[in-house]
């Protein structure tokens, strides 16, 4: 079987360890048992977002070779870390290299409401580049797309950054989202799910954003985007509900329980506040609709080790144990300033950091990708997750999956303050394993 660890120290980053082999002692102690006969949610894949800023400095600021190289670090689940989810924005949000744009900008006063100026050109020159290169890369991953904001003339305050949607434009919001999936699939680019709404409890003057209130997103859904999408041959384009915050399962259970439900694939989740819990409330109130995980940016002012628990704690166990479809974070690359911003997080972290101070760029793996690795080089889209018996916070902790292949990977989180012991049970054969404290390692076997 293959072991690949990664420790708290930073010793082994994604380091494969010696292979080691069931056997039919008797195992003792804390023992995992894994059972493959009883299956769970299908998963969609681990990734983040090319967002405008993320895409400008992969584009601008690597050379040629750095480009391709860190491409597949991302992407190539052999020489990377297998991503396969991305989570693309329709037009800017708080990290934007170009300001605020939509696909339909209009000079202050006026409306477009038959979109006659709608155009994705701002994304042709390096954002649909670079997600065809990783769709090049890695044929299985899907792509989420959603705005912070819709264009500034639908709204109510006439501004992208805050404010409510004027909602007499429904049908042309509804028509925007047609539009836009149909300009990416002609760029070769298949659109797997739309969300309505970033984040949309919270709207701020200080980068895209709108308040939509659980009501009327259900009413746009169920009288204008369901509709829409269906009228243009698009039925097969999921929708997502809600995508915000673990703290708040009233606007999700709102959604999924209006007439809106016919045209909903489930409901996404953020990480900035409550916990995983949240998606298990809605899963059981709704348990034909599906759950995934959409968003959790880093920050520079926390450290590795204690990152990598809470991420493998709460994301890769916390979120696929309640269901999650999907482990998806914020900005594949930042520079080395937390940017290039267009909005208030001063402090957020990519995936990884490229240092453009400096000729040529230097590229820095943060916590991050050793974290969406540890699951993406091994779990593949279309695995099931699958039964294993876990022991909580501050103990080993873990989940199991099972590949299309009908391999089985189990993933395990030390979170303890010491190194701990455990075995592994799976078809009455076992082995025993020892895990350093705040580390991870995943097993993989046929």
């Amino acid at each position: 079987m293959q072991v690949v660890e990664t420790t708290g120290d930073q010793t082994m980053l994604l380091q494969a360890q010696p292979a080691i082999s069931f056997s039919s002692a008797s195992s003792s102690g804390l023992v995992i048992t894994v059972d493959a006969t009883t299956q769970y949610q299908q998963m969609d894949g681990v990734g983040g977002s090319l967002t405008d800023s993320s895409a400008w400095l992969i584009w601008n600021k690597l050379n040629a070779s750095q480009q391709t190289t860190l491409m597949q670090q991302l992407f190539s689940p052999s020489d990377g870390i297998g991503i396969s989810f991305l989570r693309q924005p329709m037009g800017a949000t708080d990290f934007s290299a170009s300001g605020n744009y939509s696909y339909d900008d209009m000079p202050a006063g006026q409306t477009d409401p038959n979109l006659t100026n709608f155009s994705i050109a701002h994304d042709a020159a390096y954002i649909i580049p670079l997600v065809k290169q990783a769709l090049s890369i890695n044929p299985n991953i899907k792509v989420v797309a959603l705005p912070w904001s819709p264009p500034a003339w639908m709204k109510t305050t006439g501004t992208m950054n805050g404010g409510g949607m004027n909602t007499s434009f429904f049908p042309s919001l509804a028509q925007y989202f047609v539009d836009f999936v149909e300009a990416y699939q002609n760029q070769g680019i298949p659109i797997y799910a739309l969300s309505v709404q970033n984040e949309p409890l919270y709207s701020t003057t200080g980068y895209p954003s709108e308040s939509l209130a659980a009501t009327d997103e259900s009413t746009f859904i169920a009288s204008n985007l369901g509709p829409a999408l269906s009228a243009a041959g698009l039925q097969n384009v999921k929708i997502f509900g809600y995508e915000h915050n673990w703290d708040n399962t009233a606007y999700p259970t709102t959604v999924l329980g209006s007439a809106a439900a016919p045209y909903i694939a489930g409901t996404s989740f953020h990480c900035y506040a409550g916990d995983p819990s949240a998606q298990s409330t809605v899963k059981a109130a709704f348990p034909a609709k599906d759950i995934w995980f959409t968003e959790c940016s880093g920050i520079t002012s926390t450290t590795f080790p204690g990152d990598l628990v809470w991420n493998a704690e709460n994301l890769l166990i916390g979120a696929t144990r309640n269901s999650a479809r999907s482990v998806s974070l914020w900005n594949l690359a930042l520079d080395q300033n937390s940017g290039p911003t267009n909005g208030t997080c001063t402090n957020c972290r990519g995936v990884v950091t490229i240092d453009d101070s400096v000729s040529p760029s230097q590229i820095t793996f943060n916590v991050e990708y050793y974290v969406l690795g540890q699951l993406g080089k091994f779990v593949v889209p279309g695995a099931h997750r699958i039964n294993s018996n876990t022991f909580g916070a501050s103990s080993i902790e873990d989940v199991a999956f099972q590949n299309p292949d009908g391999s089985i990977v189990l993933f395990v989180l030390n979170s303890a303050g010491s190194a701990g012991t455990f075995s592994v049970n799976f078809n009455g054969q076992s082995f025993n394993y020892t895990l350093p404290a705040g580390s991870v390692a995943t097993f993989s076997w046929k």
